[in-house]
């Protein structure tokens, strides 16, 4: 396996945007920089930015997401960007979703580690778990899937007029357009395409902000959601 390059030290932007949790997000990085490359959760080849183009650029899509609300991040794989949104939103409910155990063991060491006491790990798949975790108002992903894709393992999961906020990269406009389609399908309402992390990370991070009606994931999800809505009120009776 290749080696992992030295992890550098925090840029002065980290310190700014971590404040008083900027020790945690240290730790974190380092954790990242080595147990994370040693088990495969990160390349090693991006030890050396691991500041600017993950935590930093993770962490300010805070920016886009409302006071002290539930979140469910969609494969969180690492814990990105999760973790960071974690570590400067206190005022969260968070929950990292994901499927593979090695990653989810991983997770749950940074979490304890860390002591995030608002962050719960969860291991599935995102398409399995209506009505296995209660529905969320923000959903976060990044670098998991195509927008179309995406938004049906994670639109599901919303409460009511609830929103995903994907990161992605150059091709967000061209993704969202290409999906436009699916999301109408889901029950998605209104889609725009933000920059966030002014004065922190450059390029700025783009999200593709994706925002639902009263029914997230549209007639397709609505029997289904109505299933484990029943099956839920059975499981309390008892």
């Amino acid at each position: 396996m290749e080696e992992a390059a030295e992890l550098p030290p925090a840029p002065e932007a980290a310190r700014a945007v971590f404040g008083d949790r900027f020790p945690e997000a240290v730790r974190y990085a380092e954790l990242l920089a080595d147990a994370g490359v040693k088990r495969g959760l990160i390349g090693p080849r991006e030890v050396p930015r691991l500041w600017e183009r993950h935590l930093l650029n993770c962490a300010v899509l805070s920016e886009a997401v409302p006071d002290g609300v539930t979140v469910c991040d969609v494969g969180s794989g690492a814990g990105l960007p999760g973790i960071p949104l974690a570590l400067v939103r206190p005022d969260l409910q968070i929950t990292l979703l994901e499927p593979l155990l090695r990653r989810t063991t991983f997770l749950q060491e940074v979490v304890d580690l860390l002591g995030l006491d608002h962050v719960t790990v969860v291991r599935g798949r995102a398409e399995e778990m209506l009505g296995k975790v209660e529905p969320v108002h923000v959903v976060t992903a990044r670098a998991v899937a195509p927008l179309d894709r995406l938004a049906g393992w994670g639109v599901p999961l919303l409460r009511p007029y609830g929103e995903m906020l994907a990161l992605k990269g150059d091709t967000a406009e061209e993704e969202l357009k290409s999906a436009r389609g699916a999301l109408s399908k889901l029950g998605v309402v209104r889609t725009s395409v933000l920059q966030v992390g002014e004065g922190v990370v450059d390029p700025l991070s783009t999200v593709v902000r994706v925002e639902v009606g009263e029914s997230p994931g549209g007639v397709r999800f609505a029997a289904k959601r109505a299933k484990a809505a029943r099956s839920t009120r059975s499981r309390r009776r008892r």
